[in-house]
């Protein structure tokens, strides 16, 4: 049976993987995560499922510790300009840090890339975690913002962006050869903000798009996150291990969302999935066993170090209880860390059974393409979800998902079987935002 609300779908594609030892994999294509055609037929694919986007992160600091696929790999913006000219419906999605850009620059280039895809773009907002960023921008370490002063960084300079992508009305632009008026200069306007950590005059030298502004994600979970999420996110990527912890976190944010005067209908929640699939339960789990058996326990540690600011575990007992760590991570992925703890505590995990369960996490989402699709419908009916972002943890996870998930759930009417529209916003039925200066005349006006 039909109905009005369905699951929304990303893609995540990562190149190699995220997965430490994965491009080892059989099955692999080592290069991946530099080679074009991969990142084409990966967003195809996820276009011929009518996935809503796909969805590109991205870091600023490495080291020799780091997951391959961090090692190299394109910038989002780059590479997501050129699946815009071989896709035509699904939306591009992009990480940047509001801790090492400027808003100007980056607003630019989104409204950019909003244009050359017909407006498809969409933000992913994020604050670099990791103090080594700090190394590659002319800082110090200790020069690296803490937790909350990111955050108040990302507030103003979502505040400015937003500021500049209304610099230019949406008829701004008249282009009447015939009497030389190439724009109206009552409908451009300057942003001249002020602020604690930016100054921009404005305004910005591109006008909006057919869908108004980019899309905003977020993918905080400490308190922080959730509210600047609930405050300013048109879709938030989280990560659960059980539907009780993600209908509890669905909740706060929807809640918070409804506190800061937004409908929180439409602001939507999108955990991601790994999905691993096999005709039966025994071949899911042999693809999980044939990745897992990839990974080194010296990996394995490396791999949970880089949560903790790439602490060394390498000097601890394997076999004795996770160790005390005092505020080691608790300005980096705090939420991830705090979540690691607590289960090592619950657990009475080693340090051995916790840096191998991080590595190769058991994906909930495995099994039959029966029980994945069962997965998915009882989360989003539940309110644990409004969708998915898939994860490609093996080879060919993707195509299995679009091939074998994804026509039970059209088939049960819980996804589409068209797009509903050509831009990013219009398939995530999220509205166009009216531009702030043009809100103003018409007020004027009545």
């Amino acid at each position: 049976m039909g109905t009005s609300r369905q699951i929304k779908l990303g893609a995540f594609i990562h190149g190699v993987g995220g997965h430490i030892a994965g491009w080892r994999h059989p099955l692999a294509q080592p290069d991946a995560s530099i080679d074009l055609g991969f990142y084409t037929s990966q967003a195809q694919k996820a276009e011929t499922g009518k996935f809503d986007f796909v969805f590109i992160a991205d870091g600023l600091f490495i080291n020799e510790k780091s997951i391959p696929h961090f090692l190299n790999r394109f910038e989002p913006l780059t590479i997501l300009s050129a699946l815009a000219a071989v896709t035509s419906r699904i939306g591009l999605v992009g990480t940047i840090s509001t801790s090492y850009s400027e808003p100007f620059t980056v607003s630019r280039q989104l409204a950019s890339l909003d244009h050359i895809s017909g407006g498809r773009a969409g933000w992913n907002v994020v604050t670099s975690p990791l103090e080594g960023s700090a190394l590659n921008y002319s800082k110090t370490v200790e020069e690296h913002p803490d937790h909350a002063k990111r955050y108040r960084i990302a507030t103003e300079y979502l505040e400015v962006a937003k500021g500049l992508w209304d610099s230019w009305e949406d008829d701004a632009f008249v282009r009447d050869k015939e009497s030389g008026v190439f724009f109206d200069p009552k409908k451009m306007h300057a942003l001249n903000h002020k602020g604690e950590f930016f100054s921009v005059q404005g305004p910005l030298n591109i006008g909006r798009s057919r869908q108004g502004q980019p899309v905003i994600f977020q993918a905080g979970a400490s308190e922080d996150g959730k509210s600047f999420a609930a405050t300013w996110a048109d879709a938030i990527f989280t990560g659960h291990l059980n539907l009780a912890d993600a209908q509890a976190f669905y909740e706060d944010v929807k809640g918070r969302a409804a506190a800061a005067g937004r409908d929180p209908e439409k602001v939507l929640i999108m955990p991601g999935i790994a999905p691993i699939i096999g005709r039966t339960e025994e071949e899911a789990e042999q693809k999980y066993q044939e990745l897992a058996n990839l990974v080194s326990i010296q990996q394995a540690l490396a791999y949970l170090g880089r949560y903790y600011d790439h602490h060394d575990f390498s000097v601890y007992d394997l076999d004795a209880p996770f160790p005390e760590l005092g505020d080691i991570g608790q300005n980096s992925f705090r939420s991830t860390t705090e979540r690691i703890k607590r289960d090592a505590e619950e657990g009475n995990l080693t340090l051995r059974q916790v840096a191998l369960q991080e590595t190769t996490p058991r994906p909930l989402f495995m099994g039959t393409p029966e029980k994945v699709a069962n997965l998915a419908a009882e989360w989003f009916e539940e309110r644990g979800a409004d969708g998915f972002i898939v994860s490609a943890s093996i080879p060919n996870a993707l195509n299995d998902f679009v091939d074998q998930v994804v026509p039970i759930l059209q088939v049960r009417g819980l996804y589409r079987t068209e797009y509903e529209a050509d831009t990013l916003r219009g398939n995530l039925g999220i509205p166009v935002p009216v531009n702030r200066y043009a809100a103003k005349s018409d007020e004027a006006l009545v």
